[in-house]
């Protein structure tokens, strides 16, 4: 079965390193099928149970997949890309709303921002050498994050906020350490983990964010980091309440060797206030980016944090791309100063999408989450066949599998371009694919 390669090791954690050894040497390849646990633990004189941690450990990591009887088998594609595979393809005549992009007429025209930015760079270069970060983009972003209640921390800016959370996680964390992230969560964080070879451990998400017992289990159970998005979680919405943060600080207080990163990720398209978690722990990160309120393209979040991690991601960020181009945070400065679009307007737009459509979905007796944002998760039954009977009714939604570890199935719905005709017919499309449900009074 495995040729010439044997497995070694009498702990766990020996066991999957030793696989993780011969995949990165080539010594098992993709579609290699493994031994059963049973059969290997008689060959290692180990427990089963020892075994069957040691593949959980693999599976987590991205190493192998496991398929049942078929038993388990060295994975033919990297974990990075598992996720981003989760999606439906669109065909023609298919309303998406499945991609979570944003309203292309809600975004500011960039050109007079870049018309500015390179007559700066025109009148003063940018050279090697060159302070990595503009002085106009610190101050204003610091200026920003003073008046949320960030606390004080140097300002590095990094290319978004994925790049962002994986160069910190880098600087403090190594492989087999465990975070803790919201479940369901960001698609791409949860394929980050693993591929850094770290360990997930999946806490709850309620519309006011994280639920605090389950952050405590993690904590308890051993998990060195927490990432907390604190507005417009993806895929739900949900936004941290006061009296949710207070709760999760108190759990952060009991563990202050904990790695906070937080995730701004509804910076400028919501008009809830801020309640950051920033400043409980020793080690904290907070990550702020342009993405949704100017564009994904242009890649530029703000990032700050205590003095020890703020400085580390410094100094591996000038071993790597060496600075984010200042054209694009001049750009950015451009753009904060000419205050367009206005972030109130943005985030009126998107809340009477959302409220549109979980009202229409509540009219059906169809439950839906979305407190903030521009999506809406709507927990199904059967969510490879709500998928399946959208798309035949003319609607590509995205499938939850792309962003749960172990919480139940659900479905994200994009709103940030759905126009009031198109509410009341998705709503009819989302309630005939969950099947009948009973009539809810909100009276």
């Amino acid at each position: 079965m495995l040729g010439e390669y044997r497995i070694e090791g009498r702990r766990a954690t020996e066991i999957a390193a030793s696989v993780e050894r011969a995949v990165g040497s080539g010594d098992l390849v993709p579609g290699q099928l493994l031994p059963p646990m049973r059969e290997l633990a008689v060959d290692l004189g180990v427990n089963p149970n020892t075994v069957a941690a040691a593949y959980r450990v693999l599976r987590e990591r991205g190493v192998i997949e496991t398929a049942g009887r078929r038993g388990s088998r060295v994975r033919p594609a990297p974990a990075t890309t598992g996720r981003e595979n989760i999606r439906v393809d669109v065909p023609e005549g298919v309303r998406d709303v499945s991609n979570g992009n944003p309203d292309p007429a809600l975004l500011p025209r960039l050109g007079p921002a870049f018309a500015a930015a390179a007559e700066h760079g025109d009148r003063e270069p940018v050279l090697y050498g060159h302070a990595p970060v503009d002085p106009e983009f610190a101050r204003r972003a610091r200026a920003a994050l003073d008046a949320d209640g960030v606390p004080d921390g140097p300002v590095a800016v990094v290319s978004g906020a994925l790049d962002g959370v994986e160069r910190v996680l880098a600087a403090h964390l190594k492989p087999g350490d465990t975070v803790a992230v919201e479940d369901p969560g960001w698609g791409s964080v949860l394929d980050l983990i693993p591929a850094l070879g770290l360990r997930t451990a999946p806490v709850g998400v309620d519309d006011e964010g994280p639920v605090p017992d389950d952050v405590r289990r993690a904590l308890e159970g051993g998990a060195r980091a927490l990432i907390v998005t604190d507005r417009a979680q993806n895929p739900t919405g949900a936004t941290l309440s006061a009296t949710r943060a207070r709760a999760l600080r108190s759990v952060l207080g009991a563990h202050p060797g904990t790695l906070l990163i937080e995730d701004d990720h509804g910076h400028g398209i919501v008009d809830f206030p801020l309640h950051p978690l920033a400043g409980v722990t020793r080690h904290w990160a907070f990550v702020r980016s342009v993405a949704k309120a100017y564009g994904p393209d242009l890649r530029v979040a703000v990032l700050t944090g205590d003095p020890v991690t703020v400085d580390r991601v410094r100094g591996r960020q000038r071993l790597g791309p060496g600075w984010v181009s200042l054209l694009l945070q001049r750009a950015v400065v451009h753009l904060w100063a000419a205050g367009t679009p206005a972030a109130r307007e943005v985030a009126s737009a998107y809340r009477e999408r959302r409220e549109a459509l979980i009202g229409a979905l509540a009219e059906r007796g169809v439950t839906a989450h979305g407190p903030s944002g521009m999506n809406v998760w709507v927990p199904v039954p059967d969510e490879t066949g709500a998928v399946a009977r959208l798309l035949h009714a003319g609607w590509a939604v995205a499938p939850g599998a792309r962003f749960r570890v172990s919480a139940p199935p659900g479905i994200r719905i994009t709103v940030s371009t759905l126009d009031e005709q198109e509410t009341g017919r998705l709503a009819d499309a989302v309630a005939s694919a969950l099947g009948p449900a009973p009539v809810r009074s909100y009276a």
